[in-house]
């Protein structure tokens, strides 16, 4: 039994260079070399076969597309200090 496409595979309708499969269907997230957004896929057959990609085991093949919005940046060695103090005026 093979099992539905999941993940970033090429895209079935050769517009960008990757579109995420979920479930087996191709969705809105596409890929054009580091850059993601959103094309609607259309409602037409696939024009070509689409082929996994990410299969070197990284996990940024799992990362969703708003994930660097809930990203923070890492405090830096002067606020902690600043922050451990409770010095630290506002």
């Amino acid at each position: 039994m093979a099992l539905p496409l999941e993940g970033w595979y090429t895209d079935p309708y050769a517009r960008h260079d990757a579109r995420w499969m979920s479930q087996g269907r191709p969705t809105a997230l596409v890929r054009d070399g580091d850059v993601e957004s959103q094309d609607p896929a259309p409602d037409e057959p696939f024009t070509v076969t689409p082929i996994r990609l990410g299969l070197d085991g990284s996990p940024s093949d799992l990362r969703r597309a708003d994930d660097a919005e809930r990203e923070t940046a890492p405090e830096s060695p002067v606020d902690a200090a600043w922050d451990a103090s409770g010095d630290r005026m506002a």
